[in-house]
């Protein structure tokens, strides 16, 4: 089986949103670990936590931050691992603030960075990044697009069905 992807958060309060990336890990078989880690008020523990995550058998580490969102970079900075930034939506700035403090990384320490409250896309590209190296990911990926494939055909007629009877 493939290796684990890790979810951390900065806050508990970023669960209601980030629960949708665990529920599409799971869709996909994929073990992981999701965890409450902040880079501003324990920044020890998530250093660690990113330092040792290779050795721990993750192959993927996803972050969800708000405002200041810095909790993906500081992971970035002590992983080699990849690691996907979900920015999280805020009351003062929308999430503006956490997109861009997520995307804008310095050289050499990148942040693979999904849209706004992106959690599902932020799973998604976890398991592909998995499955670079799991052929069972890849064919269960292959899947799921053929199948969001059909239901575009199945929508289209429906339209094509509704014009032609105007």
């Amino acid at each position: 089986m493939s290796k684990k992807a890790a979810v951390i958060m900065g806050s508990n309060s970023d669960f209601p949103v980030v629960k949708s990336a665990l529920s599409e890990l799971k869709k996909y078989g994929v073990e992981f670990e999701c965890r409450v880690m902040s880079a501003h008020r324990t920044p020890a523990e998530a250093a660690e936590f990113a330092s040792n995550a290779r050795d721990n058998g993750f192959g993927v580490i996803i972050c969800a931050a708000g405002m200041a969102a810095h909790l993906a970079g500081v992971v970035a900075g002590h992983t080699t691992l990849p690691v996907i930034g979900i920015p999280m939506k805020s009351a003062a700035l929308e999430g503006m603030d956490a997109l861009l403090a997520t995307v804008m990384m310095p050289p050499g320490v990148p942040v693979a960075t999904v849209g706004i409250n992106g959690a599902k896309n932020a799973a998604v590209l976890a398991v592909q990044m998995l499955a670079v190296s799991d052929e069972e990911l890849a064919e269960k990926l292959l899947a799921e697009k053929n199948k969001m494939a059909e239901s575009v055909r199945e929508k289209d007629a429906e339209l094509q069905a509704e014009i032609a009877g105007l």
